[in-house]
């Protein structure tokens, strides 16, 4: 039987004036996509850098594709693609000559590195930038060089961080396809602050919060686990007393009003229910007793980025 991907436990990391992982535990086993989540300051950067072995942990055991992580670890690195947050490059050097010297130092054949670098440049969409000095690049194209520099060697396991955080909006559909077709073939342990991003690629999330972490769990798991059924509510006219009525009524009846999103003439009021067949007979009436006029009614599916501040909630209030 194969080891886990990545084996981490009791898992801790101090610098001199805080300690940024508090006993980590994490198990991430065969291919797929893993959502990683925090707020800033969770420790995720400190963790993914500890993972690819560029620090040593203070404490506890991390096993990455069946080894011990540490300073000797070359060969285990050359089986892990890691992509930093913001990936940085000599600029003299063009996309092609990274390239040649990160197959150098992953011990490539010169006949590999040459193959292997057109194909991942394609793949990134920076084939017809090869041969383009890097410090012309804009953001967007480092951060794509940056992931064509971790496809090379064809990796087990692939260590994102922020994957998509410099591209604009077609770059990070190009990118979010690749990484599920990673996914397929390798196991992808991705964080990101866009949720919706992750929450359509992953099928597993992890959340760390500060320095613990909080969540393991399957994403559809998550979702029927934190957060009860919901409804919008559209409606056009003074919405100030219908919003009152159910507030009023948080505690002892079934729905309360968590977010708005206002448009010109109309107004969506977002409801979690307590009691679903209920709120769907009642929460129409309510509106007619105020005088609103209804345009939308129905359920919608939870959100990851609603699973992920409930859970975050949570955790506040409990300390």
């Amino acid at each position: 039987m194969a080891p886990p991907v990545l084996d981490v436990r009791s898992l801790v990391h101090r610098f001199p004036d805080v300690e940024v992982l508090k006993g980590v535990d994490l198990c991430v086993e065969g291919h797929g996509v893993y959502g990683f989540l925090g707020v800033n300051g969770a420790g995720k950067t400190t963790l993914l850098r500890i993972l690819n072995g560029f620090l040593i942990q203070t404490g506890g055991t991390v096993k990455v594709l069946g080894e011990d992580v540490g300073p000797e670890m070359m060969h285990v690195r050359r089986r892990i693609g890691y992509l930093p947050q913001s990936p940085a490059f000599h600029g003299w050097m063009t996309g092609e000559e990274v390239l040649r010297f990160t197959g150098d130092l992953l011990g490539l054949t010169r006949v590999e590195t040459r193959q292997q670098t057109g194909d991942v440049l394609a793949r990134t969409g920076l084939a017809s930038a090869a041969r383009r000095r890097v410090g012309g690049y804009s953001g967007g194209m480092r951060q794509r060089l940056g992931l064509a520099q971790a496809l090379l060697g064809r990796p087990d396991l692939y260590l994102l961080d922020e994957p998509v955080s410099a591209l604009d909006p077609v770059g990070r559909q190009e990118v979010l396809d690749l990484v599920t077709d990673l996914g397929r073939q390798a196991t992808v342990f991705m964080s990101s602050h866009v949720l919706g991003d992750v929450e359509r690629l992953a099928d597993h999330v992890t959340i760390l919060h500060e320095g613990r972490v909080i969540v393991r769990e399957a994403t559809r798991a998550l979702r029927a686990r934190f957060l009860r059924p919901i409804y919008d509510v559209v409606v056009s006219g003074d919405t100030s007393s219908f919003e009152k009525d159910l507030n009023e009524s948080n505690g002892v009846g079934s729905w309360r009003v968590v977010e708005t999103h206002d448009a010109p003439a109309l107004k969506t009021l977002r409801v979690h229910v307590n009691d679903e067949g209920r709120a769907r007979v009642a929460l129409p009436g309510l509106v007619a007793v105020h005088g609103l006029a209804l345009h939308r009614f129905g359920s919608t599916a939870p959100s990851l980025e609603e699973v992920f501040l409930r859970v975050i909630g949570s955790q506040g209030d409990a300390s």
